[in-house]
């Protein structure tokens, strides 16, 4: 496309008139960018943001969005205290108020600690495990298969089976 004088002075008197970018490429058949661009060449004012602002020119207070501190997964350290159960309520004898059972508590539970793990003895061979997930990662019940994974795959045989789907030619479809 050429800039002739004649498109220069149109492009000048639609600036003028306030018309969009758009507007003005739709009138002159070039792209909003080409009139952005000779705009910009040309020293044109600058326009307004066509986004709508309140007559204040205060922006909107939007909250800001919530900072998440410290670990999100469940601790990687070994529980050292037991922990609590709900207090376990009896029914109530006859004539009497029901009783609470003294606080029970669940044994240890067992978790990862977070530091280099053991070199295994050089005897034995490792055995890659089924890296299939189970659960919702992120709560305390997530972990993965850990059967032996068969070779070549990262899967046990069930999970390679629901993994590994044969793709049907679409030849066998037309009969």
């Amino acid at each position: 496309m050429e800039w002739t004088d004649e498109i220069i002075a149109r492009l000048r008197q639609l600036w003028d008139e306030g018309l969009s970018t758009a507007e003005i490429g739709r009138r002159l058949n070039i792209s909003k960018n080409s009139v952005v661009g000779k705009a910009h060449r040309l020293d044109l004012p600058a326009r307004p943001s066509p986004i709508r602002r309140d007559i204040s020119g205060a922006r909107p207070s939007r909250p800001a969005p919530a900072r998440v501190t410290g670990p999100t997964l469940p601790s990687l350290a070994i529980a050292a205290e037991p922990v609590p159960v709900m207090p376990h309520v009896t029914a109530a004898p006859a004539g009497g108020a029901p009783t609470v059972a003294a606080v029970r508590t669940a044994p240890p539970r067992p978790t990862l600690v977070a530091s280099r793990p053991a070199a295994p003895p050089r005897a034995v061979a490792r055995v890659p495990a089924c890296c299939w997930p189970i659960g919702e990662p992120g709560t305390p019940s997530f972990r993965f298969c850990g059967d032996p994974a068969m070779n070549g795959k990262p899967y046990c045989q069930p999970h390679a089976e629901i993994a590994y789907v044969r793709v049907r030619d679409r030849r066998e479809d037309v009969a």
